[in-house]
């Protein structure tokens, strides 16, 4: 997949999930507002209501593009056979986008109304969605190849000298720029960081980076460099002090991951099984939609 099939990939995600929540949230507003009580003498409660014709198929949808979500990355993540079928970031992100429209038309499908044993799964589904986006983020952080396989410490040094090189010999900047870089690239300031206030750091990390970027900016050109050149070196900073981040957090950021399972994991198991159950009582009972 080329770089520009990949972006038109990522934006077909959002696309659809966006379109479908305008789609659903204007043709149900006024339904969706009415006081539960008075709903049913609307026209549109055939259609909107958790077990009419477009409600209940929301439902439908919306499980069945998790199950999917969730049994796909799974596969593709654990059997062998299945790691020649494209790079698993892909399939992430694949899960990701079913896994936020599925919960999305589940939600349409409750008509916001939520209650009894269901509405532990609809909790536990909004915490894993929730608790998805935070583990996506801490995912990003720890540096993984095209094929999703994590980059180890020496690799990453090796890839920070190779960019301080690049600095000195190639584009030739001064000593004084060089370790201005170097300064802001040291992985020193990772050295007192706790895992309880990691993600805070992270945080002010991130403002820190924007920061340093936007001051090396103005140095080079204080110094006059070329525009072309100025923009090269700049993006090799960033280079720099990204990998820098990454060596310093490694060890932390794997640390949180393997805790964000625990919490991520049990929520996702809540949500299925209740969501099986759910299911099973709807078709003893004869809400068959379509079939």
């Amino acid at each position: 997949m080329t770089k520009t099939v990949h972006r038109i990939y990522i934006a077909s995600f959002y696309f659809i999930t966006i379109a479908t929540t305008l789609v659903l949230t204007v043709e149900g507003f006024n339904y969706y507002i009415t006081p539960l009580e008075d709903r049913f003498f609307l026209p549109s409660h055939a259609l909107l209501n958790p077990s009419g014709l477009i409600g209940h198929g929301l439902g439908i949808i919306g499980s069945f593009l998790m199950i999917v979500g969730v049994a796909s990355y799974m596969i593709r993540k654990r059997v062998r056979y299945f790691h020649k079928f494209g790079y698993l970031k892909h399939w992430l992100e694949f899960h990701i986008f079913l896994c936020t429209l599925g919960p999305i038309m589940i939600l349409f499908h409750t008509a916001f109304k939520f209650g009894g044993i269901v509405s532990v799964s609809f909790w536990s589904m909004v915490a894993v969605v929730l608790s998805g986006a935070i583990g996506k983020f801490i995912y990003t952080q720890i540096p993984h190849t095209i094929q999703g396989q994590v980059i180890n410490m020496r690799e990453l040094n090796s890839l920070s000298e190779n960019l301080s090189h690049e600095l000195k010999d190639d584009f030739h900047i001064s000593d004084r720029i060089f370790n201005r870089i170097e300064l802001i690239t040291s992985t020193d300031r990772y050295k007192r960081l706790k895992f309880s206030t990691t993600m805070f750091f992270l945080i002010r990390d991130y403002l820190g980076i924007k920061s340093v970027m936007r001051m090396l900016k103005n140095e080079l050109r204080a110094a006059k460099v070329k525009r072309l050149e100025r923009k090269k070196i700049l993006k090799a900073a960033k280079a720099k002090l990204i990998i820098s981040r990454r060596i310093g957090l490694l060890n932390s950021m794997q640390k949180i991951f393997r805790y964000w399972h625990v919490i991520h994991l049990p929520f996702a198991i809540i949500m299925f099984v209740i969501m099986f159950i759910h299911i099973a009582v709807e078709v003893v009972f004869g809400y068959r939609w379509i079939f």
